[in-house]
């Protein structure tokens, strides 16, 4: 419940921000927490295969071009069932979906989808919304275009 709090806060204290869809982030400060919390599981890999960010991990998907990407879309990772349903829903990863998300998950699923049965496949969860907000940062810079 604590995380939801967090989240709802966020979101409360940034919708002004979030709402022209700039990023409010600090991208060297995310960078720092994507080492902290990040490289175990995930990865930024470009298109052409070079590792930007990370390391070799695998248990979660690859991190490039997620800033205003749909929930669930890296090619050949196996996502849970309720984040492919939040890509259905239309939902995109901007700064609001993305801080709450990885501050809770499941929660964040559950509260998108209205579905009090949804699960994340992600157990991970960080704990301060400023970290969160500057992972956002730092990954919107590993892009496609």
């Amino acid at each position: 419940m604590k995380p939801t709090i967090y989240a709802a806060a966020l979101s409360l204290i940034a919708a002004p921000a979030f709402a022209d869809g700039h990023i409010t982030g600090d991208a060297a400060a995310g960078e720092t927490a994507f080492q902290r919390q990040c490289v175990s599981c995930h990865v930024v890999k470009d298109d052409a295969g070079n590792t930007l960010a990370g390391r070799s991990a695998r248990t979660g998907p690859n991190l490039f071009d997620l800033a205003g990407g749909v929930p669930g879309s890296v090619e050949g990772f196996n996502y849970g069932a309720s984040l492919a349903s939040a890509a259905e829903a239309g939902v995109v990863w901007d700064e609001a979906n993305f801080a709450a998300y990885v501050m809770d998950p499941t929660a964040w699923l559950r509260d998108t989808l209205g579905d009090d049965r949804a699960r994340s496949r992600m157990s991970y969860k960080v704990r301060s919304p400023e970290d969160a907000v500057n992972l956002y940062a730092y990954l919107a810079q590993f892009t496609a275009e």
